[in-house]
């Protein structure tokens, strides 16, 4: 009888795994049906303990079927999509997605076990959700959070619909609707709001804006639940209305932020704080509810006036009023410049803190402050800045430094790793990477890992393409150690002058690898055109790969017009000038050629947002001040041209015509010509953005491109 027992509890116990698996990773499943229909219904899940804490997965087939046995949610849609990346040779991103049906199911005969080193696989930064996200709508929220379970991600930078928190809160503080909706930044900035740097630009927004993101981030937080995905959400860290002095509470004055902005104020640390924080964070849960566990929010983020405050008072009052609302839970700090201070870490309960090693493929914080003086942190990296168009990314240094914090004397407070790139739409060898670097337990060499990367991401094998990243390896993707904010530039973008230093105030032009072995590099990619037909994925590549080629070619050509107008030669200068023009020209028409680098798509999404004529407008203006002059209306701003992006429609509408004003000021100049006044660079571009036009691109045909990339790799 004895055995039989055993064998029942065994077959009990079976079966109660099998049903808890079932509803658990139910909604893997629907992943699964969504983007992979092919795979989904030969695809089941059984539960599985963690192993010391952390996470895994082990994947077999069995009878021609996929099973995929994990220790949570995410952990299974990890798994899910490493079958997919390294033996179906199929992936998501950013860039185009590669998930056509396989000719035959692979099959896995021995158990493959994958266990993650890192708690904690986090994505976004505040500046993605305006860069990439302002105008996201709940099908492109569904693509990212499906992209971000295929990948391990289980916590996330959440802070949309925050709009309504505030409002509640400013409501029962006597503010007005209209002095309400003067504090709300427009849908393009709300980042820069929510991180204390500005208010009420690019707004005022409307209720139907407000209560449109309220309703998205319900079903945002929804399936971040399903997947196991905790967010990190909009806490209370004492930033108020600059004008919260005029209904009678002392507020201490922050000053200016870049471009001239006005920051919001501070509270003092006395009970109004408290109390408006008790409203904070009591409206947080009507809308949005109490199962939240962590909460971001930075005091003196850039810069501020903390003088006069005892920071490391501050900061302890932000902890306790999170934790008063929300016991337990963590308080998410950017390890960015020299934040977090030592002092504000100093007197905080540091097993509820985590900070995220922002800037880690230039810095090394964590190293230098010796784990943040003990306090759990991720190393992550940012990579793109304003969402710049550029080849960039340090991918062997993100694989050194995240396996030296691991194995360093800081590891037990190395927690994970992170994705925080200001926008997103770039480099996915970057993103898949640094998410990856949390399932491997031995330090990553890239040259081996990027061809699981290229195979997964272009569907077959081609040994052209295999050379050509090895050259990108060694080039766009080196990791040199000079310190770079984001890709190298296009002077195509650039205010004109005659003395074009950055493209953007931080960014710079200068290329950090050579750019002659880099198009040797693309013209074996090209070679394999022939064979890659069939993928969208190549194409969308292919014209991000000639972009860079051509902007790269434009840089000397801009040297040249300039030697010839400083040695006033004018015949030299028109032609080169000329040519200067031709290739913003051929800029735009290779580009119009594929949707991810239209300006009409980021137009459209905006002219969406809105439902109603107003809104439409009010987005659409958001759209353009972004990624033109920024702001505020003042020419000069150093936040112009931060966003600026190698886009078709945006090249020819927008740039071409500075650079045309500039030409022909510039020829008058050389030949005595005073009568033609400097070009008011500002007015025009306000100007544009006060334009109703979208721009969309008339599409140049296959062979238009072909001569085109002929015309560029000659």
């Amino acid at each position: 009888m004895k055995p039989t027992k055993i064998s029942f509890l065994t077959l009990f116990l079976l079966f109660q795994l099998t049903v808890n698996a079932q509803s658990v990773y139910q909604p893997v499943k629907e992943l699964a049906q969504r983007r992979v229909p092919w795979l989904s219904e030969r695809t089941s899940f059984l539960s599985i303990p963690k192993e010391n804490g952390k996470d895994l997965f082990i994947l077999q087939t069995k009878n021609k079927n996929l099973v995929i046995s994990a220790s949570s949610a995410s952990a299974a849609a990890k798994g899910l999509g490493y079958y997919l990346k390294n033996y179906c040779h199929r992936s998501m991103s950013h860039m185009g997605d590669n998930l056509s049906a396989v000719n035959q199911f692979p099959v896995i005969n021995e158990p493959v076990k994958i266990t993650s080193n890192a708690d904690i696989r986090f994505a976004l930064n505040y500046c993605t959700i305006n860069y990439t996200m302002s105008f996201y709508g709940w099908k492109d929220w569904e693509h990212e959070l499906d992209w971000m379970a295929l990948n391990g991600v289980n916590l996330v930078l959440a802070p949309i619909g925050a709009e309504a928190v505030w409002q509640n809160t400013l409501r029962k503080l006597g503010y007005s609707e209209k002095e309400i909706l003067q504090f709300i930044a427009g849908p393009a900035f709300s980042a820069w709001w929510l991180m204390g740097n500005l208010e009420g630009w690019g707004g005022p927004v409307t209720q139907g804006i407000i209560d449109q993101q309220t309703n998205l981030q319900k079903k945002i937080l929804a399936r971040m639940r399903t997947f196991g995905m905790q967010p990190v959400m909009q806490g209370f860290y004492g930033m108020v209305p600059s004008n919260l002095k005029d209904k009678g509470i002392d507020v201490i004055e922050q000053g200016k932020w870049a471009g001239g902005f006005q920051r919001p104020a501070f509270l003092k640390p006395d009970d109004n704080f408290k109390k408006i924080a008790d409203i904070y964070y009591n409206e947080m849960i009507k809308l949005y509810g109490n199962d939240l566990h962590y909460f971001s929010g930075d005091p003196f983020h850039e810069g501020g006036k903390s003088e006069n405050i005892n920071v490391a008072d501050y900061g302890k009052l932000v902890q306790t009023e999170m934790q008063k609302h929300f016991p337990e839970s963590t308080w998410v700090l950017m390890g960015w410049q020299n934040n977090p201070s030592t002092q504000i870490l100093s007197k905080l309960d540091k097993s509820k803190v985590l900070v995220q090693e922002l800037f880690g493929e230039n810095t090394n914080n964590w190293f230098t402050r010796k784990g943040y003086e003990n306090t759990p942190f991720i190393w992550c990296t940012v990579t793109n800045f304003g969402e710049k168009s550029g080849m960039y990314g340090k991918l062997q240094r993100f694989a050194d430094e995240v396996y030296r914090a691991n194995n360093s004397e800081y590891a037990s407070v190395m927690k994970g790793v992170g994705i925080m790139p200001e926008g997103i739409h770039n480099n996915p060898a970057v993103y898949d990477l640094v998410l990856d670097l949390a399932w491997h337990q031995e330090k990553v060499q890239t040259k081996d890992w990027i061809k699981s990367f290229v195979d997964a991401r272009y569907g077959k094998s081609n040994e052209k393409i295999y050379q050509a990243w090895e050259i990108f390896l060694q080039t766009i993707y080196s990791s040199f150690e000079k310190s770079q904010e984001g890709p190298s530039e296009s002077v195509f973008c650039a205010r004109p002058s005659l003395k074009v230093g950055s493209v953007s105030s931080w960014g710079t032009r200068e290329r950090n690898y050579d750019t002659e072995k880099f198009k040797e590099g693309v013209k074996l990619f090209i070679a394999a055109s022939d064979e890659m037909n069939d993928s969208n994925t190549y194409q969308i590549d292919k014209v991000d790969f000639m972009r860079q080629v051509l902007s790269n070619m434009g840089e000397n050509v801009y040297k040249d017009m300039v030697t010839a107008f400083e040695q006033k030669n004018i015949e030299q200068f028109s032609k080169q000038s000329s040519l200067f023009l031709s290739m913003i020209k051929m800029q735009d028409s290779l580009l119009s050629s594929n949707e991810h680098f239209q300006l009409y798509s980021w137009l459209k999404q905006a002219r969406d947002f809105g439902k109603t004529p107003s809104e439409k407008e009010l987005a659409l203006k958001n759209a353009k001040m972004q990624i033109t002059f920024w702001g505020p209306n003042n020419p000069d701003t150093d936040l112009h041209e931060y966003a600026n992006k190698e886009w078709s429609g945006l090249m020819s509408s927008f740039y071409l015509p500075r650079w045309e004003l500039f030409v022909t000021k510039s020829l008058a100049e050389l030949k005595g010509d005073a009568s033609i006044p400097d070009p008011d660079y500002f007015a025009f571009e306000q100007n544009w953005c006060n334009k109703s036009d979208m721009y969309q691109p008339v599409k140049i045909s296959k062979m238009q491109q072909n001569q085109i990339i002929k015309e560029i790799l000659k």
